[in-house]
């Protein structure tokens, strides 16, 4: 009787391993539903999140994967975005300075980083 006991647990047991293992991944979503809005303190931010808005918002929406990766959750540092903004990788095109200008990208980049720490 144990015997059988024993394998009826190790049965249910493995019955929820298996209903477990068919769920879908979940993940930390990192958009304003979840953090709230995004609290601009600075004009270079602000600044940022403009050009944000006019030139990587249809690719990346409010920072996470759509066309393009997440950039919110990524902790790249600014001279990997920086060369990946001006040479293009993958799918990603290329922004010239006379796109995005160097004080512009540094915009982008603190919005960037306030995306990261904020929630």
């Amino acid at each position: 009787m144990t015997v059988r006991c024993a394998a009826m647990r190790l049965g249910s047991a493995a019955v929820a391993f298996a209903l477990l293992g068919s769920l879908p991944a979940c993940s930390a979503r990192r958009s304003e539903p979840v953090a709230g809005p995004l609290p601009i303190t600075t004009s270079q931010t602000e600044q940022g999140q403009k050009l944000f808005m006019l030139h990587c918002q249809q690719c990346h929406p409010g920072g996470e994967a759509g066309l393009g990766p997440a950039l919110n959750n990524k902790p790249l540092p600014s001279f990997l975005i920086t060369f990946q903004v001006r040479h293009g990788l993958g799918a990603m095109p290329a922004f010239s300075e006379d796109e995005i200008t160097a004080s512009q990208l540094d915009d982008i980049l603190a919005y960037l980083q306030a995306l990261r720490s904020h929630g």
